[in-house]
């Protein structure tokens, strides 16, 4: 009998249907892949935050809840939500991560701004520093921090990992803690928040650590819009203290028209592109799953729902 796999994102259904029957396919697993189920019936739920779908209690056959985006803090603390929750660890999203980390990186690193736009003809001979004397931090060594941490460390710059439980990474210089958080901060000229949003991680950012950069430094966010107090960061880089922020993510989204970082020159605004989910890597990334959990194994990249992610 195939197996029901219910896709609860309306709104991505036009993108996903042709990748997913593609990836079941190459699986040679027999599945009914719909909008719309009997709810104990179904035996997968593919998911996204958005969904409409809220109420997880009538879906007692199903295996596990997996979703589509990599960010799962919209729906850990869900009541109803008891089937096992799996978070969306794509290969294409890391390695649209690492492009938009080392491309913002690289701008910053080189001031490439004052040749891109430079009205005024202006010759300016600077040249930067080598990359081995710009240290970066990058605060959150999950697989998106972890695989930025790498990239630019190949580039040669001198990179120290921070994350809120110890971690080891070849190469790289990681902390941990507090103290480590300090010490991550003090020495950063450019600093990448790919942190997950939790109670622990909110206003990660506030004035005070904010304080602990050098001045002149740079804050890239391609993580969660809110690690960063945005009235702090705003101070700032008023004050000169933080030279530019490149922001992709923000606490309401599309960012109202007429949010301070609109108009701040010392902001960049992305649209939340930095990390997007690629419908045919990540039919894939689904499909395993499931083959995963009717073979018996364990499911990957399955959420921790006291820790958030």
């Amino acid at each position: 009998m195939p197996l029901t796999l219910l896709f609860a994102a309306p709104s991505l259904w036009p993108d996903f249907e042709g990748p997913l029957r593609r990836a079941l396919r190459e699986a040679d697993l027999a599945a009914d892949l719909v909008t719309a189920a009997a709810p104990d019936r179904v035996d997968y739920i593919i998911f996204a935050p958005a969904s409409p779908l809220q109420d997880f209690t009538p879906y007692t056959a199903c295996k596990a809840v997996l979703n589509l985006w990599a960010g799962v803090e919209r729906i850990t603390g869900n009541p109803t939500l008891t089937q096992p929750l799996c978070r969306m660890v794509d290969p294409g999203l890391t390695e649209g991560m690492v492009e938009w980390v080392v491309g913002h990186t690289l701008r910053h690193h080189l001031g490439m701004d004052r040749h891109i736009v430079n009205p005024r003809h202006l010759w300016d001979p600077t040249c930067p520093p080598l990359a081995r004397d710009r240290p970066v931090t990058v605060l959150g060594m999950g697989a998106l921090g972890s695989a930025c941490a790498q990239a630019l460390t190949a580039l040669h710059f001198p990179v120290t990992g921070w994350s809120r439980s110890a971690k080891s990474l070849p190469g790289i210089a990681t902390l941990h803690g507090e103290a480590g958080l300090t010490e991550a901060l003090s020495s950063a000229r450019i600093l990448i928040t790919l942190l997950p949003r939790t109670s622990d991680t909110e206003n990660l950012l506030n004035a005070r650590r904010l304080g602990l950069l050098p001045r002149g430094a740079v804050v890239l966010n391609p993580g969660r819009g809110a690690l960063i107090d945005d009235d702090a960061l705003l101070a700032a880089l008023t004050s000169g203290h933080i030279g530019h922020a490149s922001l992709d993510v923000f606490r309401t989204e599309p960012l109202p028209v007429g949010h301070p970082f609109w108009s701040h020159p010392g902001v960049t605004v992305t649209p939340h592109v930095a990390a997007d989910t690629r419908p045919d890597s990540a039919a894939r990334v689904i499909v395993q799953n499931i083959a995963r959990g009717e073979a018996g194994l364990p499911f990957l990249h399955l959420v921790d729902r006291d820790r958030g992610y």
